[in-house]
């Protein structure tokens, strides 16, 4: 296993469809306040502010803890427990010069490391192409996080898709439709820029998008989740979808979008056979954590050696 990521979770042989995996959303499920206060978040934000502007705060689904039902078990196998978090709260705790001291404090005070971040979940995709290539593309240096390193297509699900509005309350999210959400945003993450304002879609986080058809994609199954170390232990939800497009008709149609339709400078192909082995190769180093997550959960529940 590679330092910069650690798996949460892994789903069974194969992956798990969106009807197999059920959401609860509760403010027990959120993190606690910082000690002291969150005067030191608001201070963090308020300096980003002043450097970057343009930013502005949206909200996010919070992962605090995932379950496997024991296998056989009807129903559905997978149950997220989630909260509500933010952005400004994602910059002033998981990527704070104190998150390692907030996981230490949140050891000692709560027995839970991740008690005091933000922990906004994350989703991101292994795209396979029809002539069994995975889909990978190299970050823009203007992004703020992981700027020119290789990534998979990826995002959030965000909850004003769920329930739209400024004043969100966690007794308004059906269960069933925030996993709807969840296994919709990777999708809406891959597809083109005009595709997803057809579908509300009005994200603040610029991630590299592939531009394609969505009809070209199949439905997603869940890998598992994987945590960025170093953003503090941050969630993605990784997963794998296959499309009916050969690596070529890909990339004309990433190369179609334009430089303003993506937050990405370049698309990169690696045979599904050559997956198993790439922690071995020099691609490795450039791929971020998110990336080597997806990877290392495609190999364990997609994949397989050849």
């Amino acid at each position: 296993m590679d330092p910069e990521v650690s798996l949460l979770l892994q789903c069974p042989q194969g992956g798990l469809l969106e009807e197999q995996v059920r959401a609860e959303l509760s403010p027990a499920y959120d993190r606690r306040p910082l000690p002291g206060g969150d005067k030191a978040i608001a201070a963090v934000w308020e300096s980003r502010l002043q450097a970057q502007p343009w930013l502005f705060d949206a909200p996010k689904f919070r992962l605090h803890s995932a379950t496997l039902v024991p296998a056989g078990s009807p129903g559905p196998q997978l149950l997220l427990h989630l909260g509500l978090t933010s952005y400004r709260d994602f910059l002033g705790t998981n990527w704070a010069s104190s998150a390692s001291w907030l996981q230490q404090q949140g050891s000692a005070d709560w027995g839970d490391k991740q008690a005091y971040l933000a922990d906004p979940l994350g989703v991101g995709a292994a795209l396979a192409t029809s002539d069994d290539f995975l889909v990978f593309l190299r970050r823009s240096q203007q992004v703020a996080e992981a700027p020119g390193l290789v990534d998979v297509p990826g995002g959030h699900p965000e909850p004003q898709a769920v329930c739209p509005g400024d004043s969100l309350l966690h007794k308004d999210f059906p269960g069933e439709l925030v996993v709807h959400e969840l296994f919709s945003s990777v999708l809406q993450e891959i597809c083109d820029e005009a595709e997803m304002w057809a579908v509300g879609t009005d994200r603040w986080d610029p991630w590299p998008q592939v531009n394609l058809p969505l009809l070209t994609l199949s439905q997603p199954l869940l890998l598992g989740i994987a945590r960025n170390e170093t953003s503090a232990g941050r969630a993605s939800a990784e997963f794998y979808i296959q499309c009916s497009l050969t690596s070529e008709q890909v990339r004309k149609y990433y190369m179609s979008g334009g430089p303003e339709a993506h937050e990405s400078t370049g698309i990169i192909f690696v045979e599904t056979q050559s997956v198993w082995r790439l922690q071995e190769t020099e691609m490795w180093a450039e791929l971020c954590p998110s990336a080597k997550g997806a990877i290392f959960l495609y190999n364990r529940v997609q994949g397989s050696p050849t």
